[in-house]
């Protein structure tokens, strides 16, 4: 085994490699951007490393500065996550060079399985199922579409080199290929420098089923069983599981075999996982990824096994620990992946301070993978990646039911989260009946995603006893401090002379405001709300939760306040009210009506119009890049451009003004 290993990657994985390390002896070293001198995974390693600014082209793919931190530290292996280096073979023939070891597969898988065009080759040669497609090195626009045509629409233009969606379009008729490809190009160059493309038939209710595999360099192959991936939006996975479930036992065994044999191919050493399509007991080798997957946590939870540390075992020489027949499942998992982004802006990216972050208690099944803390910052430079909440019961349904009360629980405040809409699919009736396919969330979409909801009674109550608990205790803490406190100035009981004691709380919800009348009672206070008075009562427990009680029934919320703002918890619920200010309120100004402005921080891709155009309601404008995906600005309305504020490469902030539109009268 190593004695010091260094973690070639950032937040939630390298975490999760140092946490194993650690309990396994091993020294860690970690390396940071100037954005991440605070990180969680700074903090972890035994040493840490600054290499390069905030942009990961010059930090975390700096493979020449990783190396020469493994010189100074004295590092002998490198383990490279996931993204950023993971499957550079450049890197990892580097690492070889410089008697380094490099904890993950040989260059030659890499290369082989990294091209989605020879791994089918290689695949089809060792008789695994293939899509229906084109893989060819010749692409002549012509070529490919009448490739296109033989295949038969709706076909899958992929970029050959990459994976998690980037460079990927459905094509749905022949109208729409040559831009299909124009944009799949240009995001595949972006993201891995390689702008090679594939063709695929695309299957229109398939399921995504995955098989993780383990090679060593004695000769040994086992698989560790399969995990069900179909949950996916804009071909990225949402919520995983395992095993996978109704599948018939013949074509289960047929997918460990022809999983097993895909790794025998490649010569495969370390984790990897082979991925498959499969739609009416038929399945098809799509691709191999020659790392460790994000999702690898569901078949630890159902293996009762590490699989970092089968990768440090198997990269340090020592052949796999167990046998196939030695390995086994036992009950169900799931993992949903909490990100930083907007359901209700098409799941726009966000950025910003986790003002307030609480995860469920790990026990009883509950694990959290996460690379952030309270207080740190979701940045654009980065995966948008909060957490990983993965659970574990003794079958799917009782594991699905501990899912949903995990999201329920999990807490983030200072940034928009998927939260909501991961709870959504984990209650939905077909998500729980089995009805699994790809195109789940874009079936169901209007259910998951529903329109926000106004405040009702209970979330008025809520924001209420928390404005009052709130200036109760500042009252109290006032009265301490002053010279007499004990004054009746002080008090807090809506004391009024030849009155009864109220006050008028006024919140704004959207565009609507919301009044609730207190009335203060010897007890307590009654609230005047839509369906009349209610009795009410609120303390706090020892985290600063709201301890209310509604007509005589006892519940319990998180607020958190920012600003004039009140962040409401409740049952998996998040509500925002603003406390009313009207001296404020009357210094709002309207916005600039014409103005399209960035939906989230970003690089101008490409803009297609200049100042005087005509441009007609829905026709493309910029394209911007975030997070390694393309975003486009489309006209809200016919009109002419007034002014046009960026140009292609130009960085821009969130909310900057791009272009201006006088609409046509």
């Amino acid at each position: 085994m190593f004695s010091k290993i260094l973690i070639a990657n950032r937040g939630e994985i390298a975490c999760r490699v140092i946490k194993t390390a650690k309990r396994l002896g091993v020294k860690t070293v970690a390396v940071y951007s100037e954005a991440d001198v605070e990180a969680m995974h700074v903090h972890m390693a035994d040493e840490a490393y600054c290499i390069g600014p905030a942009a990961a082209a010059e930090s975390y793919l700096r493979g020449d500065k990783i190396l020469a931190v493994c010189e100074a530290s004295g590092a002998e292996a490198v383990h490279p996550g996931y993204g950023f280096l993971s499957e550079n073979a450049e890197f990892a023939e580097a690492c070889k060079a410089n008697d380094i070891v490099f904890i993950g597969p040989p260059t030659n898988a890499i290369i082989s399985m990294g091209s989605k065009s020879e791994s089918k080759r290689i695949m089809e040669a060792a008789g695994v199922p293939l899509v229906p497609g084109y893989h060819g090195a010749d692409q002549d626009l012509e070529l490919l579409r009448s490739e296109a045509e033989r295949i038969g629409y709706p076909v899958l233009v992929k970029a050959s080199a990459g994976g998690g969606g980037k460079g990927m379009r459905v094509v749905r008729e022949a109208s729409e290929f040559d831009a299909a490809v124009a944009g799949a190009r240009r995001e595949a160059k972006a993201a891995f420098g390689d702008d090679h493309l594939l063709i695929e038939k695309f299957l229109d209710h398939p399921r995504h089923v995955e098989m993780q595999v383990f090679g060593d360099t004695h000769g040994n192959y086992v698989h560790l069983y399969e995990r069900d991936c179909s949950l996916q939006r804009r071909h990225q996975k949402v919520i995983e599981e395992a095993p996978a479930p109704a599948l018939p036992d013949d074509v289960r065994a047929k997918l460990h075999d022809a999983a097993v044999a895909a790794a025998r191919a490649v010569d495969y050493v370390g984790a990897g996982t082979v991925e498959f399509l499969y739609q009416d007991e038929a399945f098809y080798f799509i691709e191999m990824n020659t790392r460790l997957q994000v999702e690898h946590p569901v078949t630890e939870m159902v293996t009762g096994l590490d699989l970092v540390e089968w990768q440090l075992r198997v990269a340090a020489g020592e052949p796999i620990p167990l046998s196939q027949d030695q390995i086994s499942v036992k009950g169900h998992a799931f993992e949903a992946r909490l990100y930083a982004e907007d359901p209700q802006r098409d799941f726009l990216p966000a950025t910003g301070t986790l003002g307030h972050l609480r995860p469920p208690v790990e026990e009883g099944g509950v694990r959290v993978d996460t690379g952030v803390r309270e207080g740190d910052a979701v940045s654009i430079h980065y995966d948008p990646m909060i957490a990983k909440l993965i659970v574990w019961d003794h079958d799917r349904l009782s594991a699905l039911r501990k899912l949903k009360g995990a999201l329920e629980r999990y807490q983030v405040v200072g940034v928009a989260t998927n939260n909501a809409f991961l709870t959504a699919c984990a209650s939905h009736e077909a998500f729980e009946n089995l009805e699994l396919s790809t195109n789940f969330i874009d079936r169901h979409r209007d259910e998951l995603i529903p329109e926000a909801k106004p405040a009702d009674d209970r979330i008025l109550a809520i924001a209420a006893l928390e404005v009052l608990s709130t200036r109760d205790a500042e009252s109290q803490a006032f009265a301490l401090a002053s010279g007499d406190p004990y004054s009746p100035w002080h008090g807090t009981t809506g004391w009024r002379m030849n009155d009864e004691g109220h006050v008028d709380l006024r919140f704004i919800d959207g565009e609507a405001e919301h009044v609730v009348v207190v009335h203060y009672t010897r007890d307590g206070y009654e609230l005047e709300l839509s369906e009349g008075r209610v009795p009410a009562r609120v303390s706090r427990d020892d985290h600063g939760d709201l301890l209310i009680d509604l007509a005589g029934v006892r519940q319990r919320a998180t607020v958190v306040r920012l600003g004039d703002e009140l962040v409401i918890m409740h049952e998996g619920r998040q509500h925002r009210l603003t406390v009313f200010d009207p001296a404020a309120a009357a210094g709002e100004q309207e916005g600039a009506g014409g103005a399209l402005t960035a939906p989230m921080p970003g690089k101008v891709i490409d803009v297609s119009v200049k100042e005087g155009d005509k441009v007609s309601k829905g026709q493309a404008l910029v394209v911007l890049e975030a997070m390694k995906m393309e975003h486009t600005i489309t006209a809200p309305a016919d009109g002419t451009v007034a002014a046009v504020h960026y140009g292609p490469g130009d960085q821009v902030a969130d909310g900057a003004e791009l272009l201006v539109i006088e609409r046509d009268e």
